[in-house]
């Protein structure tokens, strides 16, 4: 796709692929095999020609011996390849249920346990195949050893033995919160930058819709998870129409049921049936859906994820509010990226200057709520949370420099205040959160001018 957006089909493959453990391990199985065929044929072309400074690092065992090494390499590894896949999954099972399920994705994107299991798994598909050209010596056939290929495999065999202690290592690592919500956190920002680019114009007027529109049913059910704006934009002209895009990526589909609207570019102009036919399916094809959100053009997501981990972790049987105020700090960091970058639909002209593809995109007063709404209702009763929510509004009020989104920040810190008001707290932590989150309110009314750190 043009712009800032990929084509949308393309990019949802690529973030399948991304997110699926199986395709780089397969490609080392497929690798390590050719690999296990060709390189006893190079040792076979070779054999007693190499100089003594390179054949004394190689294996100088007999046949017994090498099959003796490659069996034994073998089958370890396909013994520690089941250990690191129950690793993962117990680790998947973790973070689904201590964190989001939401956030499995995140995980199984993970490169480094991509590459630890096709490095496992290529080490054993290796030894596997070489063993097989490995012959003793019999009264048609002379003895043969791949000393080369030997040589790789006890290689790849140490290789594997490091990988797996920096795995263990790596997966200690990547079952903390703190990396998971920095993970996470980078993904949505990738997702902005690439969404909401830095240079995104400010959007005219809406373009209001002309008598003779008519309804774009869903083809499938599922989420929208991606927009391919260069095919919406050569539907519209193609049918000389003018196409809006009622949902956001993230939102759910329903087959038969209205996602769009579209109707003529002139006014007057009356489609039949089946031109009205031949755009919805026109356009339906430039609409990608599937049976998970994605991050490859819902900005909505990432918060999402976020949000969810605060409220599990503001639940009963968790009760770690600490958890809960790092994610605002990193929902607020999101925020204050997204306030210069003029969020919301995005219209696509045609060559003329024609508004013909409205596509719906959030807000920032709808990220917010999402960000805000669900936190306050599950952890305005800890002090701690209420007063992070009270910053956070007031890091987006200070970030508004131009006073676009500071109606939506006082309305959220005015239900804060009467949340925290109606809050079961000791009369001096109300007091103070009503001070604090007072004073922030009259610096987010007052303007970035004179706007100075609350206390």
């Amino acid at each position: 796709m043009g712009g800032p957006l990929l084509n949308g089909r393309v990019a949802l493959w690529l973030d399948a692929l991304r997110t699926q453990l199986w395709p780089l391990p397969v490609l080392a199985i497929a690798a390590a095999v050719a690999l296990g065929v060709g390189l006893p044929a190079l040792d076979s072309s070779v054999e007693g020609q190499l100089p003594g400074s390179v054949s004394v690092f190689l294996f100088s065992g007999g046949p017994e011996a090498a099959r003796a090494v490659l069996q034994a390499i073998a089958g370890s590894l396909i013994t520690v390849t089941s250990l690191t896949f129950s690793l993962t999954v117990v680790t998947l099972q973790l973070a689904s249920g201590q964190f989001s399920p939401r956030l499995l994705r995140t995980f199984t994107a993970d490169r480094f346990v991509h590459g630890t299991l096709a490095l496992f798994l290529a080490a054993f598909a290796f030894a596997l195949t070489v063993l097989r050209s490995v012959r003793d010596q019999t009264s048609s056939n002379t003895a043969f050893v791949p000393e080369i290929s030997v040589t790789v495999a006890f290689v790849l065999a140490i290789a594997s033995v490091v990988c797996l202690v920096l795995f263990l290592a790596h997966l200690a690592r990547e079952i903390r919160v703190e990396t998971m919500l920095r993970r996470v956190g980078g993904e949505t920002r990738a997702t902005i930058d690439r969404v909401f680019p830095g240079d995104r114009p400010t959007n005219g007027a809406p373009a209001s819709q002309q008598p003779g529109g008519f309804p774009i049913t869903a083809g499938s059910s599922g989420f929208l998870t991606s927009l391919d704006k260069d095919a919406l934009l050569a539907a519209a002209v193609s049918f000389d129409a003018v196409v809006r895009i009622d949902r956001e990526p993230g939102s759910s589909l329903v087959e038969g049921v209205p996602f769009a609207t579209a109707w003529p570019l002139e006014a007057g102009a009356r489609p039949g049936p089946e031109a009205r036919e031949d755009l919805q399916r026109v356009i339906n094809r430039a609409v990608g859906s599937g049976f998970e959100r994605t991050s490859v053009q819902d900005v909505a997501f990432g918060f999402r994820q976020l949000v969810d981990v605060a409220a599990r972790a503001l639940s009963p049987g968790i009760n770690d509010p600490t958890t809960a105020v790092h994610v605002l700090g990193h929902l607020s960091a999101l925020l204050c990226r997204l306030v210069d970058r003029n969020p919301g639909p995005e219209q696509i002209v045609d060559d003329e200057g024609r508004v013909r593809v409205v596509m719906s995109l959030p807000g920032l007063p709808a990220l917010l709520d999402l960000s805000v709404g669900q936190i306050r209702n599950y952890g305005a009763g800890d002090p701690d949370v209420a007063r992070r929510l009270v910053d956070l509004l007031y890091e987006v009020g200070w970030c508004d420099r131009r006073g676009l989104y500071r109606d939506a920040v006082l309305d959220h810190l005015d239900r804060l205040r009467s949340a925290i008001a109606a809050a079961g707290y000791a009369a001096a932590d109300r007091r103070s959160l009503l001070d604090h989150a007072g004073s922030c309110a009259a610096q987010v009314q007052a303007g970035p001018a004179d706007v100075s750190l609350p206390k």
